[in-house]
């Protein structure tokens, strides 16, 4: 009797479209996708990137603790055959971007970025870690080095600690791009570019000009190269089962 509750209320879920909206409340997206409707799953990171330290609730935030789960499901569900990732962050926690990005990097799917209005700081990396990479004509990117800010480096090994995290960041943009390590570190250290910082503002074209992002475009020419992206998979798979 109580299995049959259960699954009753599991149908009442499934069919009750409040249950969805409730969901994208909490998570600002749906599920992923369980009916074959698309074979494209789209990921939006939007606002600060929230990691350890819970933000205030007037802050928009994208929580990486519920990307990570929704990047495992992505991976294992065999009907998503190609994943767009959406961003505009103005960076937030550096371990919680380096997480995400790595996981990114790791999906076996092809994978797109699209940069709308700004992929800032720790964004950088989760804009790069894709297949392909994209950005509109007016979106930024905000290159400048690891900081804490209000907070006093009082002993060498906080400014080493700071320093190796710098080095995980350029390590993944450089590898994952085609920047230069010089030139991502010129524009890193760059002074008189931001007010009353050091750091440089790229916007679109000058990302794709500098190697940093693929190319200029949005959505149209995102679901294109992501559809091509997933045939050339295909034909890979068929040449090796032929093989």
């Amino acid at each position: 009797m109580e299995k049959d509750t259960e699954k009753k209320e599991g149908q009442e879920e499934q069919s009750n479209p409040s249950s969805l909206v409730q969901k994208i409340q909490a998570l600002g997206q749906t599920n992923v996708p369980q009916a074959p409707d698309s074979n494209i799953h789209v990921l939006s990171i939007i606002g600060q990137i929230e990691g350890h330290i819970q933000l205030p609730p007037q802050n928009k935030t994208t929580k990486y603790e519920h990307l990570l789960p929704q990047l495992i499901a992505i991976e294992q569900n065999p009907k998503i055959e190609g994943v767009i990732i959406l961003l505009n962050t103005v960076g937030g926690d550096v371990e919680a971007g380096l997480a995400l990005s790595e996981m990114i990097a790791s999906l076996s799917k092809p994978t797109v970025s699209i940069v709308l209005g700004g992929g800032h700081s720790i964004g950088v990396p989760i804009a790069v870690s894709t297949n392909y990479s994209f950005i509109v004509p007016t979106a930024t990117m905000t290159i400048h080095p690891v900081r804490l800010t209000g907070l006093v480096i009082g002993v060498p090994q906080t400014f080493e600690y700071l320093d190796k995290m710098q080095e995980r960041v350029i390590n993944f943009v450089v590898h994952h791009s085609n920047i230069k390590e010089e030139k991502f570190k010129d524009l890193m250290f760059a002074k008189g570019n931001l007010t009353r910082d050091i750091g440089t503002n790229v916007v679109g074209t000058d990302a794709v000009e500098y190697g940093l992002i693929d190319e200029v475009g949005g959505v149209k020419e995102a679901m294109k190269k992501v559809t091509e992206l997933i045939n050339q998979t295909k034909g890979n798979q068929e040449q090796g089962v032929i093989q």
